[in-house]
């Protein structure tokens, strides 16, 4: 796995990107020495698998939006209903 220092990834972020797309190969990224993230590549059709592995409140979001969607709008207003939504029924 490459190693970059933070002030390195600012001043060669386009060529570290495109070595880990070329080469598959994460590269460790520190600040101070000390690991603080990873550049990993993704495939497009990973990206929604990782987006919910790594965001839980993304997540919870899209629970509460199956609970509401799950109780069905029962002839009211959608107005309402999306005020319901967003006060995360």
């Amino acid at each position: 796995m490459t190693t970059v220092g933070i002030r390195e990834l600012a001043n060669r972020a386009s060529a570290v990107v495109d070595e880990v797309s070329r080469t598959g190969r994460p590269a460790l990224v520190t600040k101070n020495g000390r690991p603080v993230a990873v550049l990993a590549a993704i495939d497009e059709e990973e990206l929604l698998d990782h987006v919910l592995a790594n965001a839980p409140e993304y997540v919870r979001s899209m629970h509460s939006a199956q609970r509401v969607i799950s109780r069905g709008t029962r002839g009211r207003p959608l107005d309402e209903v999306l005020d319901e939504f967003e006060a995360g029924a």
